[in-house]
């Protein structure tokens, strides 16, 4: 059951990131908002179809949502080969910066 924990608090940290309420996510969903709070406090485990349908929403992999990837990953969809260049690079020159300011 321990993932089943990772996973309301996965949850409700992403759906807060995203700016959404748990109507607003439930609506996304096509469910009611009660359910969402369910998935949050672990009241309730989400069926597969759901899981997937909410990573989708709040574009990261089930394992993310799940705790068992500690890696986010960018949904990079409907963007095109140079986009995602573009993206990619600027990734990288965020990631230097990053080593730079923690070695400093």
């Amino acid at each position: 059951m321990k993932t089943i924990g990772k996973f309301g608090n996965k949850l409700k940290e992403l759906r807060e990131r995203a700016g959404l309420t748990q109507k607003q996510l439930a609506a996304q969903m096509g469910m009611a908002a009660c359910t969402i709070s369910q998935y949050e406090n672990q009241e309730r485990i989400p069926s597969p179809p759901s899981v997937i349908k909410m990573s989708a929403v709040l574009h990261v992999s089930t394992d993310y949502l799940f705790g068992i990837d500690s890696i986010q990953r960018a949904d990079l969809s409907g963007l095109t080969e140079q986009d995602i260049e573009l993206v990619e690079r600027l990734g990288e020159s965020m990631r230097e910066k990053n080593k730079k300011i923690k070695g400093a």
